[in-house]
């Protein structure tokens, strides 16, 4: 047999994202009408591949969604201590996030607690025997190098944070990522919480309900908090990533924030195709290959461009998803299980889409695994794999034996204290019990392939440069696609349903 002629495939692959993250599409904003045209070619290419129809209207499951909005010009954040009123700039020190929670006006005492972490499993708890009560605890996205990745990054999430901070009493958060960790830089952060933010229409009752009030702080201007607490920044920052806890500590100043936020509603939808699988005694089950149809829209303009396109985030998965059912429908292939592709919308706005179908499946059956691709990266060529929750259950077993197969390495994240791991959409399938991975293109530190991602992170990632005219590997894409593919038939073809591993913390989960 000879080799797939990779160039030719990854140019399929492109011509999907081209469609896309044509400016025509407007960022594909959730509940955007640029959403719904991108929604509606995805059903279009879904019905060309073979796919049945699954989101109960046609190929669209709906969605529906609480907005809220920051009024800038109307809001204002300040520093209050013995020495005055201190006013913070917006943008520039500090964002206010908001929610359906967020209240006008809050004036409060505040408290550094480190990571925010509570890991039972680890008997480590950053917030016992802190007065929070009517406080804003103020915190940094990651933990100590002594816990596992996987399991600090679900500690991490908003959920478990919301659940433990209104436990503890306080009224809100103050968060800070690790400037050290490659990720989106702050003048992207403040104007992303200028967009709408959204929720799920209804919480279900064991959701945690947001914070009165939230806020995404510079941390270059993490002196302006520390004045007076006997402690600088460069204490703090120095001690982030390593072991053990952060220091613990009142601020000599309160936080006041006014709060103008506009409120609405809108509507979205999940993009949902299934392959029946030919087994009788195995099509009720489905293996979930996932990726987010939705960007963040049209915004704030960065070089006098206001439309954030989202090619790579994540244009680059949807067209995965509609190439491997394209290349299926040609070949005949019909696994035994039944295979979803599911286009989610929302996930930009906490991952809501994936909450909505994994709380209300579209399909009647169970739901037995996802492949989650969300920003995969083909950027270079392919010679590793990056798996998120490689080691959590048999999934990982299955992407390094198909891995290996194509002659690559394989390797969780490189970078665990970006908890990845709860950032994409695999996160809702876990919390559901469902084994789950994402995956990525990967690389080693210290190469230039490293160098590529952290570049793409710090000038591409969230703006409106993330567009069609950037570097892109199409071999990579396509290869990477074709290993996608694979693996999503090799776990529909098992005898077994993928199942947690014995030493997995979300073995918890499973139902």
């Amino acid at each position: 047999m000879s080799d797939p002629d990779w160039t030719a495939l990854g140019r399929s692959w492109w011509s999907h994202v081209q469609v896309l993250a044509d400016d025509s599409m407007e960022g594909r904003g959730t509940g955007t009408a640029g959403f719904q045209r991108a929604a509606e070619y995805v059903a279009r290419q879904f019905q060309a591949a073979g796919l049945e129809p699954a989101g109960g209207s046609g190929y669209l499951q709906s969605v529906e969604f609480q907005v809220s909005q920051l009024d800038e010009a109307a809001s204002s954040l300040a520093l209050v201590g013995p020495a005055g009123v201190e006013p913070l700039r917006l943008r520039e020190d500090a964002q206010i996030a908001v929610t359906s929670e967020t209240v006008p006006d809050l004036d409060a005492e505040v408290v550094f607690v480190g990571y925010c972490l509570e890991v039972p499993e680890y008997g480590y708890s950053d917030l016992a025997g802190l007065d929070l009560k009517g406080k804003l605890a103020v915190m940094f996205i990651g933990g100590p190098s002594d816990i596992p990745g996987p399991i600090k990054a679900h500690y991490q999430s908003f959920s478990e944070r919301y659940r433990n901070l209104r436990k503890a009493g306080a009224v809100g958060s103050v968060v800070m990522s690790d400037p050290k960790v490659p990720d989106l830089p702050w003048p992207r952060v403040a104007t992303g919480l200028l967009m709408p933010r959204m929720e799920l229409a209804e919480y279900g009752p064991e959701e945690p309900r947001p914070m009165p009030l939230a806020i995404s702080f510079n941390p270059a201007r993490l002196d302006l908090l520390l004045a007076g607490s006997g402690h600088t920044a460069a204490e703090i920052l120095g001690r982030l990533g390593g072991p053990g806890h952060l220091p613990r500590f009142p601020l000599a100043r309160r936080i006041r924030a006014h709060a103008a936020v506009r409120r609405s509603t809108a509507h979205c939808s999940n993009v949902v195709g299934v392959l029946p699988g030919h087994d009788p005694a195995l099509r009720q089950e489905y293996v979930v290959g996932s990726a987010h149809l939705d960007h963040l829209g049209v915004g704030e303009p960065i070089n006098g461009d206001r439309i954030y396109s989202g090619a790579m985030d994540n244009a680059s998965g949807v067209a995965t998803l509609i190439e491997i059912a394209r290349r299926m429908h040609e070949s005949g292939e019909r696994p035994k299980r039944s295979l979803v592709f599911l286009a989610v919308t929302g996930e930009e706005k906490g991952l809501l889409g994936s909450a909505y179908f994994a709380k209300h499946p579209s399909v009647t059956g169970r739901v037995v695994a996802d492949l989650n691709m969300d920003m995969f990266m083909p950027l270079h060529p392919m010679k590793y794999l990056e798996v998120q929750g490689l080691d959590e259950s048999t999934l990982g077993a299955d992407a390094r034996a198909l891995g290996a197969q194509a002659g690559l390495g394989v390797h969780a994240d490189p970078v665990p204290d970006r908890v990845l791991f709860i950032r994409s959409d695999q996160y809702n399938f876990v919390k559901a019990g469902v084994p789950s991975l994402m995956l990525s293109v990967g690389y080693q530190p210290g190469s230039p392939e490293e160098e590529n991602v952290n570049h793409f992170l710090h000038n591409r990632y969230h703006s409106p440069a993330d567009d069609l005219d950037q570097p892109v590997d199409l071999v990579a894409a396509a290869q990477f696609t074709d290993l996608l593919g694979r693996i999503l038939t090799r776990v529909a073809n098992a005898p077994t349903r993928p199942a947690w591993n014995a030493d997995s913390f979300f073995r918890k989960f499973a139902k």
